[in-house]
């Protein structure tokens, strides 16, 4: 069965648009809750969180009706960042968790996260079971069987108080500037917290959303808004997450910017060192720099490389014992603290290496030089197969001729918006940005 609504992270596209209306996200509570709730009784939970989005108003409330018509009760979480879902689902013994983002897209975009009782987002196997019960006639709960929603004020709150237990030592960060750009997003609160009750002077930004403006210009997608303000601030360190701060950027006290690569070469070193590196490895994606695999191999440690997407750096993480891994766009996923990509989390971990250290950013964001590497998107038109076409299979087979060996380079489709992106890698940059621009055009010229 192909899957038709579940991409690499969810349900995803643009709101009050198939599939981001009030009746898809009906069903889809519904088709969810049958699939959870296996006995007869009334004791099954779902939690569902939100980000900033105006449009997680309606989705929530659909969500939450089709979830107690087949007899889940729903603990409405309000707007917390994605991990606070996987860490709730599995602290309050839900049998299911369910996030409503579109991460980093902008605000006319939205999503649903599905994340199973174990905290973890859940399989291809699963979404697919999922969308044929979507499909079906869904069987609701007997009227005595019908579910409950109400509101968890504390849920904020409680991960805020988990993530602070992953630093060592409380008032570490005592004496350190801190900007912090929360994309007008999910961890609008949280992230500003977090950082104030563990000591630091915290610059705020990306802390006022109004359901349109997440994203906007902001958070990690943006990060030289952070860096203008560690500059003008003398801060020592910038935070990018984006809206639902699952993933982060760092930012050292000169403005410059270190991607999630740079950032699990520092903590892979480190916990390698420590002798807490599972599996003496770090997973990350096929997109991840090549200068990140010779780092590591460097140091004895290996690249076990995945599809992108956090969801299967995860699921290799978990079938090879490994607890450190994630994206170049900045998840990073520790398994021995969350269940997916925590952008706060990831933060505090980086700057526990400065408090150890006593080293400023500057000498922890920089761990290996990177490989050129050149990304170019393009839209295509739904409905269309660019990379099927004749003449966009003639541009990547030329393209593999001229690297000849010396390069990577790869072509995929986008699994959260229609985006073709093209990347390759490789010393020679101009032949990098030729090679790039023709498959661009020859895709464009079929995109629709």
């Amino acid at each position: 069965m192909s899957r038709k609504l579940f991409g690499t992270d969810g349900v995803r596209g643009t709101a009050n648009v198939h599939p981001m209306t009030a009746e898809m996200a009906l069903r889809l509570g519904a088709a969810a809750g049958r699939y959870f709730r296996s006995g007869g009784d009334n004791g099954h939970r779902v939690v569902i969180g939100k980000d900033t989005r105006l449009s997680c108003y309606m989705l929530e409330n659909a969500l939450t009706a089709g979830l107690t018509s087949t007899g889940m009760n729903a603990l409405l979480l309000g707007p917390v960042p994605t991990p606070a879902v996987g860490f709730l689902t599995r602290s309050l013994r839900a049998d299911l968790g369910i996030m409503i983002s579109a991460s980093h897209n902008p605000a006319h975009d939205n999503g649903i996260k599905f994340f199973g009782p174990d905290g973890f987002k859940l399989s291809d196997e699963a979404e697919l079971e999922i969308e044929a019960i979507v499909e079906g006639e869904i069987s609701p709960a007997q009227p005595s069987n019908i579910g409950r929603a109400r509101r968890i004020d504390d849920a904020r709150g409680r991960y805020v108080e988990y993530v602070k237990t992953t630093f060592p030592g409380r008032g570490q960060l005592s004496g350190l500037k801190v900007v912090v750009d929360c994309a007008n997003g999910a961890s609008y609160r949280a992230a500003p917290e977090v950082l104030w009750e563990l000591g630091a002077e915290v610059v705020p930004l990306g802390v006022n959303p109004n359901g349109l403006n997440i994203n906007d210009e902001c958070g990690s997608t943006h990060p030289t808004t952070a860096a203008e303000a560690v500059v003008a601030h003398g801060a020592d360190l910038g935070i990018s997450l984006d809206g639902d701060a699952d993933r982060v950027i760092i930012i050292d006290e000169k403005g410059r910017v270190a991607d999630g690569d740079q950032i699990m070469a520092l903590l892979a070193a480190r916990w390698a060192a420590a002798d807490r590196l599972r599996g003496g490895a770090l997973v990350a994606t096929v997109m991840s720099n090549l200068g990140l695999e010779r780092f590591l191999q460097a140091k004895g440690l290996r690249l076990e490389r995945t599809p992108v997407g956090d969801r299967y750096v995860v699921e290799r993480m978990r079938e090879g014992g490994y607890n450190l891994g994630g994206e170049q766009s900045g998840h990073i996923v520790m398994t021995d603290y969350a269940t997916t990509g925590d952008g706060i989390l990831a933060a505090l971990q980086f700057l526990a290496a400065m408090a150890e250290t006593g080293l400023p950013a500057s000498a922890l964001t920089h761990q290996f030089e990177t490989v050129p590497q050149l990304l170019k998107n393009v839209r295509y038109t739904h409905g269309t197969e660019p990379l099927s076409a004749e003449t966009v299979k003639a541009a990547i087979a030329g393209a593999e001729a001229r690297l000849n060996g010396s390069g990577r380079l790869l072509i995929r489709k986008s699994g959260t918006e229609p985006l073709i992106r093209v990347m390759a890698e490789g010393e020679d940059e101009v032949l990098l940005l030729s090679i790039v621009d023709d498959i661009i055009g020859a895709v464009g010229s079929v995109a629709g």
